[in-house]
């Protein structure tokens, strides 16, 4: 299938509340969930879900939700998950990603990764303007899910500091080639969209299928944090 047929199967609200419902859990989603999340029918979720599957934008299997197996586990279910895929239309054609990529062989190839990384971070420092350092995890979310990195909490919910991570890698095409350079690249980029004095910090921890910079509370703050606790006082 075509990429602008694929992109417009999202077209129907229904299937693209389904299909954002999916890419958010960043896991394997049964049609009764998804279904229930979106608030409408099973019959009418497994629809859709399928025809996600069919544009190339899902892909399906099954297995038991009930975590049980052997005699009275029930039959296994149909789940669905993002396909790995790109998908992208550009009117009139253009190839933006081989020039990317022969961009970055060639700074490779240069040892430019510290100009490139130097640009990259004032392009950060650009694109934040003159607001001042991000401050706290809830608003590094925000920022990161305008710049479509996909974010998410991780870590509050066991008792340990939290911490960013993100399902997406706006620059996955160009850093599954050129991996040290890009994901440098990256890393500087958030450094100056979200600022190096303020109370968070980026810094990598690569994960596979994720981007590889996440985002954590400064250790300056995380020592202020400390103190705090130990004087008595409110953090």
């Amino acid at each position: 299938m075509e990429d602008i047929d694929a992109i417009a199967v999202l077209q129907d609200p229904v299937r693209r509340r389904l299909y954002e419902y999916v890419v958010a859990q960043g896991r394997e989603v049964g049609r009764n969930e998804a279904a229930e999340a979106t608030g409408v029918a099973r019959t009418l979720a497994a629809h859709h879900l399928d025809k996600l599957t069919g544009a190339g934008l899902l892909e399906s299997g099954s297995r038991r939700l009930s975590g049980r197996s052997g005699p009275g586990a029930g039959r296994p279910a149909k789940v669905y998950t993002r396909a790995p895929g790109e998908r992208s239309v550009s009117l009139p054609a253009r190839d933006y990603r081989t020039a990317a990529e022969l961009l970055a062989e060639a700074a490779e190839l240069a040892g430019l990764d510290a100009g490139l990384c130097a640009a990259a971070r004032r392009r950060g420092e650009s694109l934040r303007g003159s607001a001042g350092p991000c401050g706290g995890l809830d608003q590094a979310v925000e920022t990161l899910a305008a710049r479509g990195y996909e974010p998410y909490l991780e870590g509050a919910e066991e008792g340990a500091g939290p911490v960013v991570r993100m399902r997406n890698c706006p620059f996955h095409a160009v850093a599954e080639s050129f991996p040290p350079l890009v994901c440098g690249m990256n890393l500087a980029l958030l450094e100056g969209l979200l600022g190096e004095e303020g109370p968070v910090r980026a810094r990598m921890d690569a994960r596979p299928g994720e981007c590889c910079v996440i985002v954590e509370a400064s250790k300056d703050n995380d020592d202020l944090h400390r103190k705090g606790t130990r004087a008595g006082m409110r953090p």
